[in-house]
């Protein structure tokens, strides 16, 4: 709000731009923004002065400003809500500052950066107002440009998303056939051991049959593994072993076995998850069937660790001991050692005194925790 001086205030109101004589005019005359200045005590708020800046940037001659209300500067497209917000002001005595479009005389809009202040007397009457204008046209458009490229990308990123998504939708019904034909295939697999198991008399042969139904188990439970978990290229070892344990101790009816656990969460890629996981499942079947011939009882340490170097897996009982069990050889540990060539993995085999240990050392590539 601007005060007015004492014989600016006694004087009377001015009726036209040539009456308005002082200071401040004078330098709003030369000042290169906009401004105009209205008498809100005449009808309608008349413009009573208006610098040739406002002249320049609306394209009127001054004596088609002169007397009107600045309203005509408004057309078709001028928001009527900023239009509202500035009569409102004007009702209370208020300043205002908005945006709003305003349209030149040859028709050409402009975006006005209108700033609106009252200008009172001592008596707190309004006997001006002064309005200044600043053509920011090109900051419209270029923060509607930017609006523009902003939605084109929010619509070209959408697209997208739904197209991925689509494909994720398209590869998880996939994963999804090919799980169950799998489980499908695995299960006829087992039944035909199953049913061939029941067949024979043949201690040997029964037991190497049984032994493959152990290695189908075994796989079964990787392909189990994998597609229950988020992220099918990578297999959790710990878990594995866990249900394996389960299953085998289960299936062997060796209540008098307790198996100890000291599982860490290693995560190892997929591709290494069957040749991996029949490694355990041989080592683990060996120690639960030739460590404890029936009638002995004892223990079984199952570690899964990960080291700087490599994933550590130890499988130690307290059993029989290398010399006394039929361990030591046969087609159980030729697969170990042909799968440990596969995954570049070594074994070490010791006795545990009593019982035996055997370590398993995998190279450390392509394992996580």
């Amino acid at each position: 709000m601007t005060d007015i001086t004492q014989s600016e205030r006694a004087a009377k109101p001015p009726t036209a731009e040539h009456d308005l004589r002082d200071p401040f005019a004078a330098a709003i005359r030369a000042t290169r923004m906009a401004m105009i200045v209205t008498d809100p005590r005449q009808a309608d708020n008349p413009i009573i002065f208006a610098n040739d800046a406002f002249l320049k940037l609306t394209g009127y001659p001054r004596d088609e400003v002169i007397g009107r209300n600045c309203r005509f500067l408004q057309g078709p497209d001028t928001d009527p809500v900023q239009a509202d917000r500035v009569r409102e002001a004007i009702a209370k005595g208020e300043d205002a500052v908005v945006d709003i479009l305003n349209y030149r005389k040859d028709g050409s809009t402009f975006w006005n950066a209108l700033h609106l202040s009252p200008v009172r007397d001592k008596t707190g009457e309004v006997t001006y107002f002064f309005a200044s204008q600043l053509d920011v046209s090109d900051s419209k458009r270029l923060a509607s440009e930017r609006d523009d490229v902003r939605d084109r990308l929010e619509a070209a990123v959408a697209d997208r998303t739904h197209e991925l998504s689509q494909a994720l939708d398209q590869k998880t019904a996939l994963l999804h056939e090919v799980d169950h034909r799998v489980k499908n295939n695995l299960q006829l697999i087992s039944s035909l051991l199953l049913l061939q198991n029941r067949r024979v008399t043949d201690p040997a042969v029964k037991a190497s049959l049984r032994g493959m139904l152990e290695r189908v188990s075994a796989i079964a439970t990787v392909h189990r593994r994998l597609f229950q978990s988020d992220d099918v290229e990578r297999f959790d070892v710990s878990a594995f072993v866990r249900d394996l344990v389960s299953d085998m101790v289960g299936s062997a009816r060796r209540d008098d076995v307790k198996v100890q656990l000291d599982l860490e969460r290693v995560d190892v890629a997929a591709a290494k998850a069957a040749p991996l996981a029949l490694v355990i499942s041989e080592l683990f079947s060996n120690a639960l069937r030739h460590a404890f011939p029936i009638g002995h009882s004892g223990d079984i340490f199952v570690g899964i660790a990960r080291s700087d170097d490599d994933l550590r897996i130890e499988i130690t009982d307290n059993g029989v001991g290398l010399e006394n069990s039929a361990s030591s050889g046969g087609f159980g540990l030729t697969i170990v050692q042909l799968l440990c060539q596969q995954l570049k993995a070594r074994s070490e085999t010791t006795s545990a005194e009593p019982g035996t240990r055997v370590v398993v050392h995998m190279p450390v590539d392509g394992v996580h925790h």
